[in-house]
């Protein structure tokens, strides 16, 4: 394997005061109208499609939107990409993008109206860390407060260790105004319909007893729209040449975001033959790798037993080898039979692409090298890869090299999506102190009231 040699490609959005959503304003509005015009896919509240009027507090709160371009030194004959979403150093995930654009129409619906909103999302750690820093940033910049904005988010057990200490928690009264909600469910997939529920149950008594916009905010088109940014970067700043986009995925709404863009950009449904994407999973969630090549989601292949490690080398879209076939590598991807799936199918069918599945074992052994193919971006992985929290980025690489090697893919370039990448070192996790450990689902309608209830945070 030859030694990594990673450049930058273009500025990028970064030298911009407001990062790619700033760079990006007038096309993301179209965008949004056109988001508009779409059927919602649940029923309540949402705001409207709009964002606040240009302004420098509206552009330092858009500013962790950066995005960069790297090349990386060629694998198996095919460049090698590297599209780094990871900039804000308060999360280091591609929801960033998301949690701006959502955070930014409820400023808008708060201006407009004058109403209270209480977002409420379920996550598997990362879009609840993105989404409250998105909160935070709006108290740090003015353009809202604890007493018009707050936010109650619904994680599984598993996942707890990811979230990200913050202002919001650090400080009694937003805490308070900003519950953490650990929840200990049969699957971590479980909380989406405790989130839903809730919405669905106390969205109304809460509007006629306390004046609260209740928003549930899992809507892909909220992902799609903030994702569209990348194709619309991948136009302005990278040669137009046949690419596949790889991502670590549980839904694929990132992949979803920029076809949504590129489409947008185009005005064409699919892209020329070349322009595919490369889905990769891990072996506790590969429901849309299994879709893809079988149209079932509990497809696995069969394992033999081999010097102590499960192997099979029938299916080149699943490991060779594992230390277990159930293995979880990373809680972020929790999505059991994901309702994207079906989409995702029919654009690689129609533009090219594929799919992976990557084990620990897989990405252990690419670790080294992975490391120091990266150093050169500014994505630092710890030394040790059991400081590593966040494995997104390291699969989607270890996908890349695997797919490559089995001729999973044949095309001329691979763009990696760098959608996440952290360890131990670059956060401080949740105290236990300042979580709410959930009893039961009356429990958690008492939390909603008295926080939404609460004044002057």
């Amino acid at each position: 394997m030859t030694s990594p040699v990673t450049t930058q490609a273009g500025p990028g959005p970064a030298a911009g005061p407001g990062g790619a959503l700033s760079r990006y304003r007038d096309e993301l509005r179209s965008v949004m109208d056109e988001a508009a015009r779409t059927p919602s896919p649940q029923a309540g509240f949402e705001p409207a499609w709009t964002l606040p009027p240009a302004s420098p507090a509206l552009d330092a709160f858009f500013a962790p939107s950066t995005i960069a371009a790297h090349r990386l030194s060629p694998h198996a004959g095919t460049r090698l990409g590297l599209l780094h979403l990871m900039g804000n150093p308060r999360t280091r995930t591609t929801k960033t993008y998301a949690s701006l654009l959502i955070v930014a129409r409820a400023v808008d619906h708060i201006r407009r109206t004058g109403e209270r909103v209480v977002i409420v999302t379920p996550s598997s750690a990362n879009k609840a860390t993105a989404l409250r820093d998105a909160v935070l940033r709006a108290y740090e910049t003015g353009l809202a407060d604890p007493e018009h904005l707050r936010i109650l988010c619904v994680v599984p057990a598993v996942a707890a260790p990811k979230l990200w200490h913050s202002g919001l928690t650090a400080d009694p009264a937003l805490r308070h105004a900003n519950p953490l909600i650990v929840a200990d469910t049969r699957e971590p997939g479980d909380v989406k319909h405790l989130a839903r529920s809730l919405v669905d149950n106390e969205a109304e008594p809460l509007f006629s007893r306390h004046g609260v916009r209740l928003w549930h905010t899992l809507d892909l088109r909220n992902y799609a729209v903030a994702d569209a940014v990348r194709a619309l970067f991948e136009r302005d700043e990278l040669p137009a040449a046949p690419r596949v986009h790889a991502h670590s995925v549980s839904s694929a709404f990132g992949l979803l975001g920029h076809h949504h863009g590129r489409r947008w950009a185009t005005g064409q449904e699919y892209a020329a033959a070349g322009t595919g994407y490369l889905l990769v999973q891990h072996l506790g969630t590969p429901d849309m790798v299994s879709s893809l090549y079988h149209d079932r989601f509990d497809y696995r292949p069969r394992w033999t037993r081999q010097d102590g490690m499960f192997v099979q080398r029938d299916d080149p879209h699943f490991p060779q080898r594992t230390y277990d076939p159930a293995e979880e590598l990373d809680s972020t991807f929790y999505t059991r039979t994901p309702v994207t799936s079906e989409r995702m199918n029919a654009i690689i069918r129609r533009q090219g692409g594929g799919g992976i599945v990557v084990s620990l074992a897989e990405c252990l052994d690419r670790y080294p090298y992975i490391r120091d193919l990266l150093a050169p971006t500014g994505t630092a992985l710890p030394a040790d890869p059991r400081r590593l929290r966040e494995w997104s980025l390291v699969m989607a690489v270890t996908g890349v090299l695997n797919a490559l090697d089995r001729s999973v893919v044949d095309t001329e370039e691979v763009l990696i999506h760098a959608s996440g990448s952290y360890g131990t070192d670059d956060y401080r996790p949740v105290a236990p102190a300042d979580l709410v450990f959930l009893r039961d689902p009356a429990h958690l309608r008492e939390v909603l009231h008295t926080m939404a209830a609460g004044r002057g945070a």
